[in-house]
Order: C-alpha cells, then sequence, then structure tokens
C-alpha cells in the first residue's frame, strides 16, 4: 500500500491521498474507504465529545478547591495584620464546605478573641464563624515566662532571622505555668533548639508542637 502510515484509534492514515475509483459518473472513493472514512469521523467526533466532558469535570472540581484555598489564605493575611497578634497568642482555622470557619487556639485577652473573629467573618467567601478561641488567665507568672522564654529564644543569633520577620514563627503559649511551643520552622534541628530554651525557665512543663516547613506542607 503507498504512503506513509500510522495507526491512531484504529482508524489508519496516510499522508498521501486515498485510492480514488473512477467511472462514468464520476470519481467516488472505494466503498471501503467510504466506510472505513466515516468510522474514522465518528471515533474523531466520540474524542472530541470526550476530551470536552473530562476537561469540563476537571474544572468543577478544581474550582472549590482553589476557591477554599484562596479564603484561607485570605483569613491567615487578615489574623496576621491584626495589630494586637503577637508571639503569645495562637490561632488555628478551620474551613468547612459551606465556607463556615471554625476558630480555636489561645490569645490573651477577651478583645482579640472577638476582634479576630470580626476580621475573618469580613473574609469574601466566608459564611459563617464558630469561634472556639480560649482567653488565657491573666496571671504575672504566665507573663513572666513569656518574656522569659521569648528573650530565650529570639535573643539568640540563631533565631534572629525568625525575630526580623514580620510574623515571627515561633509562638509561646502559657497557661498557668505550662509552655506550648506552637508554629513552623526551617527544620527538627531548630524545633528541638527552641525546646531547650524553653525548657530552662521555670516552667510547670513544656509541649512542643512545632513543625518544620516540610511537615507543615504535608498537611
Amino acid at each position: 500500500m503507498d504512503g506513509d502510515w500510522a495507526w491512531h484509534g484504529g482508524c489508519q492514515v496516510s499522508s498521501r491521498v486515498s485510492r480514488i475509483m473512477v467511472s462514468a459518473k464520476g470519481p467516488h472513493r472505494h466503498p471501503r474507504e467510504t466506510e472505513r472514512t466515516r468510522r474514522c469521523q465518528m471515533m474523531l467526533r466520540a474524542t472530541a465529545v470526550f476530551f470536552v466532558l473530562a476537561l469540563g469535570s476537571t474544572l468543577v472540581f478544581a474550582e472549590p478547591e482553589r476557591k477554599k484555598l484562596q479564603v484561607f489564605e485570605d483569613i491567615q493575611r487578615q489574623v496576621n495584620r491584626y495589630s494586637f497578634f503577637t508571639i503569645f497568642d495562637d490561632v488555628n482555622v478551620a474551613i468547612d464546605e459551606h465556607g463556615v470557619v471554625a476558630l480555636t487556639g489561645h490569645v490573651t485577652g477577651p478583645h482579640k478573641s472577638r476582634d479576630i473573629a470580626k476580621r475573618v467573618a469580613a473574609v469574601e467567601g466566608v459564611s459563617g464563624v464558630d469561634n472556639a478561641i480560649t482567653v488565657l488567665p491573666v496571671s504575672r507568672y504566665d507573663d513572666q515566662l513569656r518574656i522569659g522564654i521569648a528573650r530565650a529564644i529570639y535573643g539568640n543569633s540563631h533565631f534572629w532571622r525568625y525575630a526580623i520577620s514580620a510574623s515571627p514563627a515561633i509562638h509561646i503559649v502559657v497557661e498557668r505555668g505550662h509552655v506550648t511551643l506552637t508554629g513552623v520552622v526551617t527544620n527538627h534541628f531548630d524545633r528541638q533548639l527552641a525546646e531547650t530554651f524553653a525548657r530552662r525557665s521555670r516552667a510547670f512543663s513544656v509541649t512542643n508542637r512545632l513543625r518544620t516547613n516540610e511537615e507543615a506542607r504535608g498537611d
């Protein structure tokens, strides 16, 4: 058979002209060629329809995830830009499929809990806010622990790169003498070193919930 041929979905495609039969009525394609062409056209149409449907399905399912991620980033930005949000506070965010945001964590004053909830409620895409942020009790001893541990960690040259950030990554939550470290650090060494400094304080206990960048990306 003349020409360069390749198989595409069972249809034979040639770079040359198909065979032509000549009759008294003029040139026309061989019946076998006509049937083969018809089948190929039907397969190509079906493939095109399947591709369009598949692409449409991908867009439909990807859009909610993209929107949810955007809402989460907007909420994170609102919390971090709150002028009274410090390294002694910690706020966690969860968003359900209906756009309802659940806020948990700890802050050092009741006004912070209310203000953060209002800021989150104003974010586009948020349909409601379930505010379960715990307000930490007023305690001079806790304040002393906060200041002492913060100085020990951020005053060490190893952690200066964290200290100069607009939103320092290591948070120190103190409740009735018990310390919890939260946030994200570069590696396991930084996590362990921060805990070492915290344990040198007079805290009753230290819980290390710091995560590495790799662990945070996996969540």
